[in-house]
């Protein structure tokens, strides 16, 4: 294989990407991402990889060396859920996407993009990837916006790269995304204020059918994301010659699980009682608030992914002991 090319390469999902693609022998890898933050370009210490490109500079790269790549994975994007300059998320998210996808289809490179779940916004309309319920979902704020009109642009594409798979992550936690300050996971989060108070404070329900803490999410470990990025690498691999197609897939567990699940987790990997604070959510987010995410998987199944997922505990366990190492 030529060069794979994984763009927002020191974020969080993205040099967790690097790292896999290491351990599994790829090293001709072409890194895109803006390189100006020290604390996240950390995150690709020792890794492997052929040449960094500012991702202000890639798309006329690509233009000029698309012979040299075999593959794209499209991790970078404005992350921001609080971000509501829909300028900046239209021009980092929606407008820079386009034009990837444009080379990538001249160029017949293979691209996997990055969706959200924050696409579905409360989940009024469930939280099936089926085609033909995309067009009526409703974000509830600019950066679920931009990606789903990355997504309907996708849809409405008459022609396409000659593979293509655009992924819906839902709520990924994991090593690695120090640099994401309040985007970060509930796991980072709430580790964090155990080390600092002794509990944690989670937020209170003000619907009669959810206890505290018990609102639910859909919580998937890093580790998981990248396997499933890896499986559609390989599906691209082996079928070399052929038409592959392209399609929107979630990317979670299927397996909802209460807040209250999740850090008692880490009290229980910590040795420490459970010490839990319930605080209101605050008004500014109320009417926005999510009590519940799980994501459909019978798509990716179908399309033949077989690895079973990490639980919530081992997730938990195996993340709290990277964070007591650094």
């Amino acid at each position: 294989m030529k060069n794979i090319v994984v763009t927002g390469a020191a974020g969080f999902i993205g040099c967790n990407l690097v790292k896999k693609l290491n351990r599994l022998g790829y090293e001709r890898l072409i890194l895109i991402d803006k390189f100006d933050n020290p604390v996240k370009n950390k995150n690709l210490d020792e890794s492997k990889y052929n040449q960094q490109i500012d991702r202000d500079q890639f798309m006329d790269w690509l233009t000029e060396n698309s012979d040299e790549v075999d593959f794209v994975f499209h991790l970078g994007a404005r992350t921001d859920t609080a971000e509501f300059n829909f300028r900046v998320l239209d021009s980092l998210n929606l407008s820079y996407s386009k034009s990837l996808w444009e080379v990538c289809t001249v160029k017949q490179i293979p691209l996997v993009y990055a969706s959200s779940a924050a696409t579905y916004g409360l989940g009024e309309k469930g939280f099936s990837d089926d085609l033909t319920l995309i067009k009526d979902l409703k974000p509830l704020n600019p950066y679920g916006l931009s990606k789903h009109l990355f997504d309907l642009f996708v849809l409405e594409q008459k022609t396409s790269p000659p593979m293509w798979a655009g992924l819906k992550f839902f709520n990924v936690y994991g090593p690695y995304e120090f640099h994401k300050n309040r985007m970060a996971s509930v796991v980072f989060h709430a580790y964090k204020q155990i080390k600092e108070t002794g509990k944690v404070k989670l937020f209170k329900s003000n619907r009669p059918e959810y206890k505290d803490g018990e609102q639910l999410r859909d919580f998937i470990y890093v580790d998981d994301v990248t396997e499933i990025c890896m499986f559609f690498l390989q599906q691209f691999e082996s079928e070399r010659g052929g038409k592959a197609g392209g399609d929107i897939y979630n990317v979670g567990t299927g397996k909802a699980r209460t807040f209250n699940d999740l850090v008692e987790s880490i009290f229980t990997t910590l040795n420490l009682p459970i010490q839990i604070e319930y605080i209101p959510v605050p008004r500014d987010i109320e009417d926005k608030y999510q009590y519940f995410t799980e994501a459909k998987m019978k798509k990716l199944f179908t399309w033949g992914y077989q690895k079973p997922f990490i639980s919530v505990r081992n997730g938990v366990q195996n993340y709290v002991e990277f964070l007591n190492t650094q």
